[in-house]
C-alpha cells in the first residue's frame, strides 16, 4: 500500500478545513505526480476507468447509443442522452454538434453491434477525448452500466507524469473521500511493479483551495 488511509484522511480534512467558504460546492481533487517512468512508452501510461466507492458527489453525464427496448430502459435508468443508430449518421455530418455532445458527456455506452459504425464515423472526435463508448451486450439492461459510470472517473496520463481526478465534494464525508482516493491509488499499485518507486507525490485539494500533501 502506497499510503495508509488515516494519512489520506488527515490531508483531506486539512484541505477542506483550509478552503474558504464559496457560493458553490467545491470539488475535492487528488493530484498524483509520477516519477522514473518514460511516458513516451505506451505501456507506462495509465488509461483507466475507475469506479469510486462513493462517487464524486456530482452526477456524471452519460450518453447511450441504443435502439428499441434498450433505448427505453436507458432513459428510465437516468441516461442524460440517448442516441439512435440514425443519430450516428446525423452526428457524423454535424461535427459541431458532435463536439458539443462529446464535451458535455462524461461517458458513453453503446450496444455492441453499433460500435463499428460509431468507431468509423464518430471515432475521430470521440477518440482523442477519451469518449469512445463502452460496449454493452445487445438487448441487455443498460441500468447497471449507467449506475456504475455515474460513480466513475477516467484517468489518462498520456505523455504527462501528472494526473488529477475528482474524488468528492466538500459536502462528502472525509472518510468516504479517503476511500475514493485509495481506489485511485490502487490503479497505480496494480499498474507498476514497484509503485512506491514511481510515485513522486500525492496532493489533495478543493477546487479553489490550497493543495495539501499526502505523500
Amino acid at each position: 500500500m502506497l499510503v495508509e488511509k488515516n494519512k489520506i484522511k488527515e490531508a483531506v480534512e486539512k484541505a477542506i478545513g483550509n478552503s474558504k467558504k464559496r457560493n458553490f460546492v467545491e470539488t475535492v481533487e487528488v493530484a498524483v505526480n509520477l516519477k522514473n517512468l518514460d511516458m513516451k512508452k505506451p505501456e507506462n501510461r495509465i488509461d483507466a476507468l475507475i469506479t469510486l466507492p462513493y462517487g464524486t458527489g456530482k452526477d456524471r453525464k452519460i450518453g447511450v447509443f441504443a435502439k428499441g427496448d434498450t433505448a427505453l430502459k436507458a432513459k428510465e435508468a437516468g441516461a442524460d442522452l440517448v442516441l439512435s443508430p440514425e443519430d450516428i449518421d446525423e452526428l457524423a455530418k454535424d461535427k459541431r454538434r458532435l463536439r458539443k455532445i462529446a464535451n458535455e458527456m462524461d461517458f458513453f455506452i453503446a450496444e455492441a453491434p453499433l460500435m463499428p459504425e460509431i468507431g468509423k464515423k464518430l471515432g475521430p472526435i470521440l477518440g482523442p477525448r477519451g469518449k469512445i463508448p463502452q460496449p454493452i451486450p445487445p438487448l441487455s439492461d443498460p441500468a447497471p452500466f449507467i449506475q456504475r459510470l455515474k460513480k466513475s472517473v477516467k484517468v489518462r496520463t498520456r505523455d504527462k507524469l501528472t494526473f488529477h481526478a475528482p474524488v468528492g465534494t466538500k459536502e462528502l464525508d472525509p472518510d468516504k473521500i479517503s476511500d475514493n482516493i485509495l481506489e485511485i491509488l490502487k490503479v497505480i499499485e496494480n499498474k507498476y511493479e514497484n509503485a512506491v518507486n514511481n510515485v513522486k507525490s500525492v496532493y489533495v485539494k478543493t477546487t479553489m483551495g490550497p493543495a495539501v500533501r499526502v505523500i
